[in-house]
């Protein structure tokens, strides 16, 4: 059997696309509608694929993706570079539609942030070294390590950063020589269509596709017989299910899932000075945000002033339609979310805890909007703290002594992410390295670089993503002897 070759790119000089021309490229008009968060209004209508368009989709990939990997590594890394120049200069158009899809804001860490970072992946994914070389020379024995392609990805991604999470589901896969077929979430569909639509205007045909749908697209999927690895990430009920229905395919997975991590305050921070840092490692994308901080304990030494600090902030943070350049704040991206941050913020307040801050939406106004919520004198057990909330609402519990704080940040079942707070780093460090989470930040919350492996424990899923793990991740390993 022939080996089907890659068809190349078509080279084009067309101008930088505007926000009508691509959005019309993605457009289905017999599509289903997708409503603006904010607005309520139609942003456009997105296909609505089938299991057998899906299968055609993993068909075409399977086809070309030996050639792909027969590549010299020099020309993937050359494709993912002209990918990163073609979202940047489609970076305008893709963070508004960002904007009107999802419903966070241009400015701040938001929507023009995100494309940003999709460019910046691109270039660090090309930019890392290979895995892999001689794990042994004796002199009687050579033993190589190499690293090969996994075949075919499936890759899954969420809503609340859809393209972002999606350039780090896709660059490590091509860049090691897989084909991938992209499921974008119900939710966000046209904003992952348009990004894979750039892209594929440097790409080779069928190396990247996606295939938007409901259920049945992503149950297909997870189960399909030529999907090789899958990639996934979102909520830890839907993770165990992509375990339970890849297990006869043995697929190789890796699954970011639930987080609700925990922030831990020690008595000798200045509150003023940590309150900023506090409020956005919270409430980036308005709390929609896997590794965000969503539950804050706080010594009774300066709790109150860290509790005021945060207040005081917080008042300061803009939240409206993510098209006004002035917002840094945005609505929860669906009504299913917004129901339970406002379930989760009614029972702290039934059960007795002080709503500092916000907790009183407007019944009539349009969108999803939800304040931003600050919410103290809370009982650790209480929903809001034990429920991931993923949205504009934080819990700050009280604590006496660092012991109690461990035991009831580590008292989960998850653990993606975790965070410190000392003007003292060695006191810190000392806390971190006991919390339960695959990250722990020190005097900072969520940050991610592209060469810094990031991946959860617990019930927040396995495997790494980012750098080198990133690369091994979405390979093979082969031992060569002799």
């Amino acid at each position: 059997m022939t080996t089907p070759t890659v068809t190349e790119p078509v080279t084009t000089t067309a101008q930088t696309p505007t926000y009508e021309t691509l959005l019309a490229a993605v457009t289905d008009p017999g599509g289903r509608e997708v409503l603006d968060p904010a607005t309520g209004e139609v942003v456009g209508r997105a296909a609505d694929r089938s299991a057998d368009d899906l299968d055609a989709a993993v068909a075409a990939a399977r086809a070309v993706q030996r050639a792909w990997a027969a590549r010299p590594d020099a020309e993937r890394v050359e494709l993912l570079l002209r990918a990163a120049e073609a979202v940047e200069a489609a970076a305008e158009p893709l963070a508004e539609l960002l904007s009107r899809e999802q419903g966070k804001p241009l400015n701040g860490p938001n929507a023009r942030f995100e494309v940003g970072a999709c460019a910046a992946w691109l270039r660090a994914t090309a930019a890392t070294e290979l895995p892999g070389g001689t794990v042994l020379d004796d002199g009687e024995t050579r033993a190589e390590l190499h690293y090969r392609p996994v075949g075919v990805v499936g890759a899954i991604g969420p809503w609340n950063w859809p393209m972002m999470i999606t350039i780090w589901q896709v660059a490590p896969a091509l860049r090691m020589g897989n084909t991938v077929v992209v499921k974008p979430s119900e939710y966000t569909p046209l904003s992952v269509l348009a990004l894979v639509h750039v892209l594929n205007g440097v790409l080779p045909a069928d190396v990247l596709t996606a295939v938007a749908g409901g259920r049945e697209v992503g149950a297909r999927l997870s189960a399909h017989p030529d999907i090789d690895k899958l990639v996934f990430t979102g909520s830890t009920a839907t993770g165990q299910a992509i375990i339970r229905s890849s297990a006869d395919t043995v697929k190789r997975l890796t699954l970011e899932l639930g987080g609700n991590d925990a922030g831990i305050v020690l008595p000798d921070v200045d509150p003023t000075a940590i309150a900023e840092g506090l409020f956005w490692g919270a409430f980036i994308n308005t709390g929609q945000t896997c590794a965000a901080l969503k539950r804050l304990y706080v010594h009774t030494d300066v709790h109150d002033e860290v509790c005021a600090a945060l207040v005081e902030v917080a008042k300061t943070m803009p939240m409206g339609r993510g098209l006004d350049e002035a917002n840094v704040l945005g609505p929860l991206q669906n009504r299913a979310q917004y129901e339970i941050v406002a379930r989760l913020v009614d029972a702290a307040r039934d059960a007795g805890a002080t709503i500092l801050l916000g907790g009183d939406p407007d019944p009539d106004a349009p969108g999803h909007f939800y304040p931003t919520t600050l919410v103290a004198d809370v009982d650790d057990t209480n929903p809001l703290v034990a429920q991931e909330q993923f949205g504009p609402a934080l819990p700050i519990v009280r604590y006496d002594d660092v012991e109690q704080a461990v035991a009831m940040a580590n008292r989960l079942d998850v653990g993606l992410g975790a965070s410190v707070w000392s003007s003292d780093r060695d006191a810190a460090r000392t806390v971190a390295a006991r919390l339960e989470a695959g990250t722990v930040w020190i005097n900072s919350h969520g940050g991610v670089h592209p060469m810094v492996p990031f991946g959860g424990v617990k019930k927040s899923g396995y495997g790494l993503e980012f750098g080198v793990e990133g690369l091994k991740a979405v390979a093979v390993p082969q031992v060569v002897n002799g």
